[in-house]
């Protein structure tokens, strides 16, 4: 773990649980792309960086999720980087209390406030052409988290952030967090298309062929569609949707994963409200869903 892996003249990536990009801007100089999740990551980074004799001029983040911002704070406070994250995510960086705010859908108890949802704030600016590094094109990847972008750098290699997971990672959690369904599978359909000298997905292996893994990752998502629908036979409240899901594909519910699946779940329901496959009832006080 925590393994600098080279994949092109000037780009690495970190191997840790979710990859870290590493781009050489000249001899000296590299930028990261994400930071990893948490201060002891900051710290494995900066060991990375001393070793190689580098200086890190900045921190480019795809998106606001903890576990590709953790390190933000302590590397910014050794090296005096620049952070840049885009979008709504900027602020999601800024102010972290906003995630697992935004997943619980309140104020978070104890419970949800740690380090794997709660990263610690850091100094960061709006990600713009202007402050990207020459040669650098930005890839939007909206779907996963509410601004997210990968990068393709100089020499040709494409960091795709968490817009896809591992077949086994999918196998063995089945429901991968979405923030909207409709651009989630908009995004992967370009994925599908792109080309490469390298990919570096965060949470699957780097490749140089994309579009099999993207059409996993799509195929995944219309089968939970379908496993939502099939429930709504009846109409079902919320609880009893995200209850009979973790059921059926034998998940282990607990306050870190109620909230990202949960709020998925939301997601689903929405997309399938908007797109005529449900509808919402209330009945008794309480809010319904059932097929059309």
């Amino acid at each position: 773990m925590y393994e600098l892996i080279q994949v092109s003249d000037s780009s690495y990536y970190i191997q840790s649980p979710a990859k870290i990009g590493l781009v050489k801007l000249n001899e000296k100089d590299v930028c990261l792309i994400d930071s990893g999740n948490d201060k002891d990551a900051g710290r494995k980074i900066r060991q990375i960086l001393d070793a190689n004799g580098w200086k890190l001029t900045a921190i480019y983040n795809t998106h606001s999720n903890a576990d590709h911002i953790g390190g933000n704070k302590y590397l910014q406070g050794q090296t005096g980087c620049k952070i840049y994250a885009p979008g709504i995510d900027c602020d999601f960086t800024r102010h972290p209390i906003l995630e697992p705010s935004f997943l619980y859908g309140g104020y978070p108890c104890k419970d949800l406030r740690h380090k794997f949802l709660l990263a610690q704030e850091s100094d960061t600016e709006d990600l713009t052409k202007e402050v990207l590094p020459k040669g650098f094109e930005v890839i939007s990847l909206p779907g996963h988290f509410f601004d997210m972008v990968g990068f393709r750098t100089p020499d040709n290699v494409v960091y795709l952030a968490d817009c896809l997971s591992s077949r086994e990672t999918l196998d063995k959690y089945q429901i991968g967090f979405i923030y909207d369904v409709a651009a989630y599978i908009k995004t992967l359909e370009i994925v599908k298309s792109l080309t490469a000298k390298m990919f570096v997905p965060s949470h699957a292996a780097a490749t140089e062929d994309i579009s099999e893994l993207a059409q996993y990752n799509i195929d995944k998502v219309q089968e939970i569609a379908g496993k939502i629908i099939d429930l709504c036979k009846e109409p079902l409240c919320f609880e009893v949707i995200l209850q009979r899901l973790f059921t059926d594909y034998a998940l282990t519910m607990n306050f870190e994963q109620y909230v990202l699946v949960g709020s998925t779940v939301r997601s689903y329901l929405a997309w399938l409200k908007d797109t005529d496959k449900l509808n919402a009832v209330f009945e008794n006080n309480m809010l319904l869903w059932v097929q059309k």
